[in-house]
């Protein structure tokens, strides 16, 4: 691979052709320390030996007013492009006399003129900047013929984060120039751009300087051009301690002062990385790859890496063969940091993880630790073709990017994995999450306008459920009805295409893609679009409309219809209008009694199809595996004949879709298409119920239940049920692992087992509570020896915790604080807060400020665990509410923090007073913002607004069916 490249509109690679206006996307993946040093001085070895110099005031000239000057907008101008950065920064892991850790940089970039301008605008984000000759924060000058005019003016416009130059003179059409920048700023601990990562190893405190650019914190580490198209190649140094380490996306040349790197590939601002640390690593090579895994020393003694460095190479295998196109550099780091508001970042060769999500330890990681770490480390991985290597050209079409990475992370982690069959789970962790999500009048298209996305929180609030969840799950859609086969072949040529020609992608060259997707479509057997239909006609309808459909089956006519699916059909007044009326062309396999048919298609608002009328004791099933995106209701017949294969025979039924009959009926139950108690009755089969996919299913849909009941007298006629549902798995489970000392080999069973004692702890079932609290016990009298399985143990922790009191709590939070891996740590986190004591929770809530006990990248999730519990959840609103000004400044620095918060946090809302201080909390800070979690407040409000409805509509009949089957 040459230069880089990007595209502007989306279709080849996997069949999509968005029409005109429609959407632009992605194909879419030992310094030493001289005497010199000690004088605050660092000579850069690139620039003539001029020196880095301590920070300065900068110049800031404020917008008083909104205008129309450039610099006042967000977006570059399309004047300048980079072609190289040649960048010098030295991060200090002391702290100086102020206090503060800093880093020191001096910077150049190289760019080419591509329109006539008088005004330079490059990005700069809490950067002070050292002044030249002439007073200005930076330096112009020519590398052509023609001299580089003056600077007239220079300063910082803090709003849109730009260092504005304007110029005396014109820039000349097609003439290179240099701007020379000599910058400082903090190292500080708020887990973007170029940040501070602390942890304790032997008692020593240790500083790791580290990076997390995306997607617009680039400019914090160094002034650039901050914007995915605005691809460049990189030449950096870095300054550093001889005791320490650092890597960047190509291959360290030396540990030594400085550390010099070869020129990176032409790669996007958001994907650069650069680490300075005291790790040790492992490695191995794959087919000529250099694999590492970086972490803390004693992680990679304790061999905590192996299994990331184990499962790396036969994914990167993978999907090589997969997009038939060679990884495309000569080695892969990852590295897992302490600090990291992220779960990863596929920075280009330099893959950065929480700790969680990297190091796995057998002795304490439990079964969903080692998945999560496999399917990460594949997302990732997916990525380096797939976004890194052909990238979005602007954050509107994010989805794209993190959809597909999201979709093909279940694919390599089979690779890794094949004894799992984790393909199946995509249903649960993506398609059931995000229709939750998607069924809200505030939902949102897959693709945005581009002129709808401008600001950095606006970009921020992207990172969400719809681009990631929905997104993989219209791709798994697509790659269904094209075939697997069709899927990755079209996709693979595409990649290879754009390496080979290096061009930005035509509307022209995307028609030729097309016709090559449709044509590898129609001579692949069992592949068929319908008569007339084209990839673009179907998926236009998926991407650039918001929801998904209901599809109603009339199996005593066959007539079937479809209508867009909302939770609360009252606020169908304020979805915005769709192009395409909220109709989808919808791919449907189905079966009749257990015989699989032939696809069908729904292209219209209403169709008649014969076939599926059925007579006698006859049954349709639709969208056999969820291969579609969409819901599927039945008359009322069909229902009941499929609640009696339920209750007599429900292995007739797939696995997946017993999962999804449940999930159907409770979600189709509250957008009021059946009765709630025809969704209660799915669950009542459950006692003859082994499998995961259908338990989970069916908890996650009591939950809601729960939510809206565990303040009232329904709560105690729920548990009885659930209880009586729970014991014959509890049972199943305590006689095949001989009574709770070993755990199933199946990794879906090894789930189901912690559903069962989970559930029959939490529904009170006494046997459950004197096991989990006689292990807890245990461990506290000898804390050296944890008698309790790493995949029982967040279960078992909560428990204990629950049942207990300060004691039980005090020593889970000792136990916190001692533990050496962030695996074990995150159990117990999770678990201080299932504790009953107001007292303790409240203690536990002002913890979350002080980042020398939670984490700043924990702090969040922690108040969210708080919120979970019945006794925290008007504790944590409270607090948030409160402190919301100082969360706010705080732990603003990730794309999921404040969504998850504000929707963790009001989830079990469903009263008026409740929905009037949530509206009140929007209001008191309408000044302060919400940043990413902006979305997610007009979420809640609506899904509040549903909630009340919903409760005030169905307690009635919810009581009366749980007090009549807790007799039994």
């Amino acid at each position: 691979m040459g230069g880089g490249f990007y595209i502007s509109k989306f279709v080849g690679v996997v069949g999509i052709v968005f029409g005109a206006g429609a959407v632009a996307t992605v194909i879419a993946l030992a310094v030493v320390y001289s005497q010199e040093v000690a004088k605050n001085e660092a000579v850069n070895p690139t620039n003539g030996g001029s020196t880095i110099k301590p920070p300065i005031t900068t110049p800031v000239i404020p917008t008083t007013a909104p205008s129309n000057e450039p610099w006042d907008k967000y977006r570059l101008p399309d004047t300048l492009k980079p072609d190289h950065y040649n960048l010098t920064l030295w991060p200090r892991l002391t702290v100086n006399a102020q206090g503060l850790y800093i880093f020191t940089g001096k910077s150049y970039v190289v760019f080419q003129c591509v329109k006539e301008t008088d005004l330079i605008l490059i990005h700069s984000n809490k950067l002070n900047y050292t002044k030249w000759e002439d007073d200005h924060l930076a330096k112009l000058s020519a590398l052509g013929s023609t001299p580089a005019p003056t600077i007239k003016k220079s300063w910082l416009q803090p709003t849109t984060q730009f260092l504005v130059l304007e110029l005396n003179g014109k820039l000349a059409v097609g003439e290179s120039y240099q701007l020379d920048t000599v910058f400082v700023g903090e190292l500080a601990d708020d887990l973007g751009g170029f940040y501070r990562s602390v942890y304790t190893e032997e008692g020593e405190e240790k500083v790791v300087a580290t990076t997390q650019m995306q997607p617009t914190d680039a400019r914090k580490a160094f002034p650039c051009f901050d914007e995915p198209a605005m691809k460049a190649i990189f030449h950096i140094t870095l300054l550093h301690p001889p005791t320490t380490k650092c890597c960047i996306m190509i291959l360290i040349k030396t540990f030594y002062c400085p550390t010099s790197f070869d020129e990176t590939k032409k790669m996007s601002t958001y994907l650069l990385a650069f680490i300075v640390s005291d790790y040790d690593y492992i490695n191995s090579t794959n087919d000529n790859v250099l694999i590492r895994i970086y972490a803390r020393k004693k992680a990679i003694a304790d061999g905590q890496g192996e299994y990331a460095l184990n499962k790396t190479g036969p994914i990167l295998k993978f999907f090589e063969k997969y997009y038939n196109a060679t990884y495309p550099l000569p080695k892969s780091d990852q590295i897992a940091l302490p600090d990291f508001n992220a779960g990863a970042m596929e920075n280009w060769g330099l893959i950065t993880y929480r700790e969680t999500a990297l190091l796995y330890d057998p002795k304490m990681s439990s079964n969903s630790n080692k998945e999560r770490i496999a399917t990460i480390i594949a997302h990732e991985l997916a990525h380096m073709w797939f976004g890194n290597l052909v990238t979005l050209r602007w954050w509107n079409d994010l989805w794209l990017n993190e959809g597909f990475a999201s979709y093909v992370e279940y694919l390599g982690a089979n690779e890794a994995e094949p004894d799992w069959n984790i393909k199946d789970l995509i249903v649960l962790g993506d398609v059931h999450r995000v229709f939750a999500v998607d069924a809200l009048a505030s939902s949102h298209p897959l693709s945005s306008r581009e002129e709808d996305i401008q600001k950095p929180e606006q970009i921020s609030e992207l990172f969400d459920a719809i681009s990631y969840s929905k997104g993989a799950s219209v791709l798994r859609m697509l790659s269904d009805f094209l075939s697997e086969e069709v899927f990755s072949t079209g996709l693979g040529v595409c990649i290879v295409y754009y390496h080979i020609i290096n061009i930005i992608l035509s509307n022209t060259v995307l028609q030729m893609l097309e016709q090559k997707w449709l044509s590898l479509a129609v001579n692949s057997t069992g592949t068929s679009l319908p008569t007339g239909q084209t990839v673009h006609s179907i998926m236009n309808r998926w991407v650039l409309q918001m929801g998904f459909p209901v599809v109603t089956i009339n199996t005593t006519t066959g007539l079937i219809n479809q209508q867009h699916f909302l939770l609360d059909p009252s606020t169908a007044g304020s979805v915005p209008p769709s192009d395409f009326n909220y109709e989808w062309i919808v791919p449907i396999r189905w079966m009749n009694t257990g015989f699989v048919q032939q696809q069908t298609w729904l292209e219209d608002k209403t169709a008649n199809k014969p076939e599926m009328a059925v007579t006698g004791n006859n049954w349709i099933l639709a969208n056999l595996n969820v291969s579609g995106y969409y819901r599927v209701n039945y008359d009322n017949t069909n229902w009941e004949r499929l609640l009696g294969v339920l209750s007599s025979n429900h292995e007739s039924i797939p696995v997946i879709n017993r999962a999804q009959l449940v999930d159907d009926a409770f979600n189709l139950a509250r957008a009021k298409y059946i009765n709630t108690t025809l969704a209660l009755r799915t669950t009542k089969y459950l006692r003859s119920e082994r499998e995961y996919m259908p338990w989970e299913s069916a908890l996650d849909n009591l939950d809601f239940f729960y939510l809206m009941f565990d303040r009232s007298e329904i709560y105690g006629d729920m548990q009885t049920y659930l209880k009586y549902q729970i014991e014959p798995l509890f049972k199943h489970f305590g006689n095949i692992t001989e009574n709770w000392t070993e755990v199933p080999t199946g990794h879906m069973d090894q789930y189901n087992q912690v559903n069962a004692i989970r559930v029959a702890c939490s529904t009170g079932m006494e046997e459950c509570q004197t096991l989990t609290k006689g292990w807890y016990s245990q461990w506290m009298k000898d804390p050296t020896n944890n008698p309790i399985h790493p995949n029982l143990r967040t279960t078992v922790y909560c428990s204990a915790i629950a049942a207990g009191g300060a004691a039980e709590w005090e020593f889970g939070w000792d136990q916190f604080k001692a533990a050496t891996i962030a695996i074990e740590a995150d159990k117990l986190r999770s678990a201080l807060a299932c504790t009953k004591q107001p007292w303790l929770l409240n203690k536990y809530l002002e913890y979350t400020l002080d980042a020398n006990k939670i984490r700043k990248q924990d702090a969040t999730s922690t108040i969210v665990y708080i919120a979970s519990n019945v006794v925290g959840q008007s504790l944590a609103w409270d607090f948030m509410r409160d402190r919301w000004n100082y969360i706010f400044t705080q732990y603003g620095g990730g794309s999921f923090s404040f969504s998850n918060l504000i929707n963790g946090v009001t989830k079990r809302f469903s009263t008026e007073f409740e929905l009037k201080q949530l509206k009140q909390f929007q209001a008191d800070n309408s000044e302060v913002g919400f940043g990413s979690g902006t979305l997610a407040v007009s979420q809640s409000i609506e899904r509040t607004t549903a909630n009340i409805k919903w409760v005030a509509e169905n307690k009635d009949s919810v009581q009366t069916w749980f007090r009549t089957e807790r007799t039994f």
